[in-house]
């Protein structure tokens, strides 16, 4: 399907098809069979979809991404506009969020990060500020109001938290207030061991849709353990098993950093037999035997392990 003009901007919100065009506006023609998109990565509902894909959908109304970025520690992205709709991932402190529909204090749209779509309340948006050149590399970070361990703490932020600071002796000053070097460094300078920081959240209680606020879930974890190590890997473990390393030949060595896929479910291997991951069976982030989580698996699955890859050479 193909787009005859493109528009830089449809109405303030949505536009549509075959009504006057806003001021300012360009009125555009598509042709051709709409494709079906993953709705998990697509911003595309019945009623409206991201401008960005009018080559290849079709829908009622299109609407420009108006990016915001995370201003509180961390927030639900959920699956319906509403408290008690399932939560599907998770964003944190500083990371951005293109805006596609806004409505009764929900926004609709997407993860800057990883494109994952998703409402959450409008009110936990602020605007995109200075782009953040430091992240929390601790399980969490505490902000202090003064550049002093003993000054009030007026926030807590969760590891992978992203914001803009400088230095100023043993702290970061962010804008928000100072944060201890020793918890947070440059985004710049990536880490380099992706199961250490792994680690670090050793203990932490299972979250579904969590990528570390208060909680984690499997792939959360293995999400945000690359990213800190300066590597974009995608939110659903079906998507990284796609996406991310190549295969394991059968009957290799595993070796520390390798990642190991089962039904729903995946974890970093630590070293050649043991796994770090965030589970239901101890609803926390554990170390334990690869083989224990095979033998758990294999009542209930044929094939307990689908794949098995390596990320880092």
């Amino acid at each position: 399907m193909q787009a005859s003009q493109a528009s830089s901007r449809l109405g303030q919100s949505r536009t549509s098809i075959g009504t006057p065009a806003a001021p300012r506006a360009e009125r555009f023609r598509l042709t051709g069979p709409s494709v079906r998109l993953d709705p998990r990565i697509y911003a595309v509902r019945k009623d409206i979809a991201d401008i960005a894909l009018a080559d290849r959908v079709f829908a009622p109304h299109y609407a420009e991404a108006e990016q915001a970025r995370v201003a509180v520690p961390s927030v639900a992205l959920r699956e319906g506009p509403s408290d008690d709709a399932r939560a599907v991932s998770q964003l944190l402190f500083g990371e951005g969020f293109a805006v596609i529909d806004s409505e009764g204090g929900w926004a609709w749209g997407y993860g800057l990060h990883d494109h994952y779509v998703g409402y959450l309340p409008a009110a936990v948006l602020g605007d995109m500020g200075a782009e953040p050149d430091h992240v929390v590399r601790a399980a969490s970070a505490l902000v202090f109001a003064d550049a002093d361990i003993k000054s009030p703490v007026v926030a807590t932020l969760p590891m992978g938290s992203r914001f803009a600071a400088t230095a100023e002796g043993a702290f970061l000053r962010a804008e928000n207030g100072f944060i201890h070097s020793r918890h947070a460094g440059a985004i710049a300078a990536a880490e380099q061991d992706v199961v250490a920081v792994a680690e670090r959240l050793l203990g932490q209680p299972y979250r579904w849709g969590g990528r570390g606020g208060d909680g984690v879930d499997c792939s959360g974890l293995v999400q945000t353990a690359f990213a800190l190590c300066g590597l974009a890997v995608p939110r659903d473990t079906d998507q990284q098993a796609e996406a991310i390393g190549e295969e394991i030949a059968d009957g290799a060595a595993l070796r520390r950093g390798d990642l190991i896929f089962f039904p729903g479910h995946v974890g970093l291997m630590a070293d050649g037999e043991t796994l770090v991951h965030a589970n239901a069976h101890w609803m926390a982030v554990v170390r334990e035997p690869l083989a224990d989580v095979i033998a758990r698996l294999q009542p209930e699955h044929e094939k307990p392990v689908l794949s098995r890859r390596r990320v880092l050479p």
